[in-house]
């Protein structure tokens, strides 16, 4: 296995002053080091609906999700969630806050998820999108959802109006991120 820098091949040892098992140059020393991606959204709101979109692309070919993606490299995370929107349904959003972040670790991601609302009204399905719609919160499609965490920040936008000023929420108590054995 050959790393982004090195020619040579890697092997998978503990570094020296680490405590876990890395990948390693064999003939520099080099470190590969793999750490979690991030992923950025936003639930998107206009007119006391929320924007979801159906997905165009595995995984989860077929189910609603809402707008939300990978960050790119040198980009902030309010960008990355307006260029996911931009991307997926068309729509240019203006964010409002952070509404959750979640750990979820048996896929190595960190979710950041704002809460944000669309500027004009107008959105239409992106190449990652089948189909865009706004749903009313009695409408959400709950069981053709694309993840739990969908699931999750559907469910806390729902709470946080009535918390008013609040701390950003994080993964619901039953899914405390632990990886599953």
């Amino acid at each position: 296995m050959n790393g982004p820098i090195c020619d040579y091949p890697f092997e998978k040892r503990v570094p020296d002053g680490d405590n876990r098992e890395r990948l390693v140059c064999s003939r520099c020393g080099w470190i590969h080091y793999e750490n979690p991606q991030i992923v950025v959204g936003a639930v998107v709101s206009w007119d006391g609906r929320v924007l979801l979109c159906r997905r165009s692309i595995e995984p989860r070919r077929g189910f609603w999700t809402i707008p939300a993606g990978y960050l790119e490299q040198h980009e902030t995370t309010e960008a990355g969630a307006r260029r996911e929107a931009l991307e997926e349904a068309h729509a240019e959003i203006e964010i409002e806050s952070l509404l959750a972040v979640y750990s979820i670790p048996r896929i190595s991601q960190i979710q950041l998820i704002y809460r944000a609302r669309l500027k004009d009204g107008r959105f239409q399905p992106g190449v990652e999108s089948l189909e865009t719609r706004l749903f009313a919160r009695h409408e959400i499609p709950w069981d053709d959802l694309a993840f739990p965490s969908v699931h999750w920040a559907l469910r806390h936008d729902a709470q946080a109006p009535r918390r008013g000023a609040f701390t950003p929420f994080h993964n619901p108590p039953e899914e405390h991120g632990e990886p599953r054995r």
